[in-house]
């Protein structure tokens, strides 16, 4: 028996008893709109592609054990808690104790404990994407199995988000043999067979599950239409019967998200998703309408998606204009709430409290993100650490051309992958053994976003 193996097990087993108290406090899983329309489509078995088809026919697939959200609950928990518990082991394995204690603390975040309690794609997203991490960082050198069942964990992952390839593809380069990665010409060439996979699974998913076309597409059409629009003071919709487009988008245009054009609001916009449906449809389609907006106002597109980003980010905002955390069970018909109890109580109020500092702004993640890229940009020797590091990065920037809305889980797979990797590589003498120059890249941008977010917050 090795010194570290009584560690390793000691930390098996709270992580175990943590999983098992998870659950007992957040049972049986916080229900928001967008899990009981999912949950609504896995009782009948038919799906649209609103939301993943995939995670729809697996909840479905799930009902076989109980009805519900708590078998999702428990697979989803227990993704977060397994590559948890697989990348602390690596660290203790090479000795890395303080490296092992940052994840274990990191995991306990009361932001990430509410979102893997809520049933979220992105909460199963982010699961998935740690289990893999954790395969490839167990994995002894040249063993094939934890590699395969890594990549097949990636590829599935990529059925959950339509952005899901920047994030799952460094992970998936790192689970390649060594000799295909060893130089930047192989390694550029590993990328492109490596996307196919990941790109390939979301549409090919769809038409197995012979999911309906619900338009889902047409949010970020629209969206980026009125913004482009009222930065423009221009009409860049198709020809509607609104009088004066402009003075109505005007009024209905937010920063923060597309939900006054969609119809679940409180007030929906005269022009949205159902007005709009039918014209974008006309020739040149949604897409040619898209970017004759944006070849005739790139400046004021620009303008929509960077000041969009600010918010989606949390950078310079104030927390009170976001949306907050969900922390109770929307109403549904099936009477699926969580019951209070005083730890789930402490646990939202903190990660409310949370979310108003910087472990719960994006941007500065991000930003962390960015300089642990910059000290260690290489995905060649294989490292888990880049790979996560590269991962949270371009994740997180295909949300400014790509995004919605602004909610912190859209960004809880960034928050978390970026903490685990700079546990790993910041402690270490090889990460900061590069020119001064990269140093200060590395740093000085995080520092100026995290001044500025708190500066933002005191005006």
């Amino acid at each position: 028996m090795t010194r570290a193996t009584p560690s390793i097990q000691a930390a098996a087993i709270v992580l175990l008893l943590v999983l098992a108290v998870h659950l007992a406090v957040f049972w049986p899983g916080i229900m928001t709109w967008d899990a009981i329309r999912q949950y609504g489509q896995a009782v009948s078995g038919q799906y649209d592609d609103w939301h993943p088809p995939a995670m729809n026919w697996l909840w479905h697939q799930l009902r076989h054990v109980a009805d519900g959200p708590a078998p999702m609950l428990v697979l989803q928990a227990s993704l977060y808690w397994g590559g948890t518990l697989l990348l602390l082991l690596a660290a203790l394995r090479r000795g890395r104790r303080g490296a092992a204690v940052t994840i274990g603390v990191l995991a306990l975040s009361p932001i990430a404990l509410v979102l893997v309690g809520t049933i979220l794609k992105d909460s199963l997203f982010a699961g998935a994407l740690l289990l893999a991490a954790g395969l490839l960082a167990i994995a002894p050198p040249g063993a094939r199995w934890p590699r395969i069942v890594a990549a097949l964990v990636l590829v599935a992952a990529a059925t959950l988000r339509f952005n899901a390839v920047p994030a799952c593809l460094p992970l998936l380069v790192a689970l390649c043999p060594a000799a295909w990665r060893a130089t930047l010409p192989r390694l550029a060439a590993i990328s492109v067979l490596a996307a196919v996979p990941l790109v390939l699974a979301l549409p090919l998913a769809n038409a197995a599950l012979h999911a309906e076309r619900s338009g889902v597409e047409l949010s970020l059409v629209i969206y980026d239409l009125a913004g482009t629009g009222r930065f423009s003071h221009a009409d860049t919709f198709p020809p509607l019967a609104a009088r004066d487009p402009v003075a109505v988008n005007r009024g209905c245009y937010s920063p923060i998200s597309w939900d006054s054009y969609a119809w679940w609001g409180p007030a929906p916009c005269p022009i949205g998703f159902a007005a709009l449906r039918a014209p974008l449809a006309t020739k040149p389609g949604p897409y040619g309408w898209w970017l004759a907006a944006l070849a005739a106002h790139p400046v004021a597109y620009l303008e929509h998606r960077l000041t969009h980003f600010d918010r989606n980010t949390r950078f310079l905002v104030h927390d009170a204009d976001l949306p907050v955390l969900s922390l109770e069970s929307d109403p549904n018909r099936w009477g699926y709430a969580v019951a209070p109890n005083p730890v789930r109580t402490w646990t939202s109020t903190l990660a409310v409290a949370s979310v108003a500092t910087p472990l719960g702004w994006p941007a500065c993640w991000i930003a962390l993100a960015f300089g642990l890229v910059v000290l260690r940009p290489s995905l060649r020797d294989g490292g888990v650490a880049p790979a996560l590091a590269w991962s949270a990065l371009l994740y997180a920037l295909s949300y400014l051309p790509l995004s919605v809305a602004s909610e912190v889980r859209y960004h809880f797979w960034t928050i978390a992958a970026t903490g685990v990797a700079a546990a790993l590589l910041l402690g270490q003498r090889a990460t900061w053994a590069v020119p001064r120059w990269r140093q200060a890249l590395a740093v000085v941008p995080f520092a100026a976003i995290l001044l500025g977010s708190i500066a933002a917050r005191l005006v």
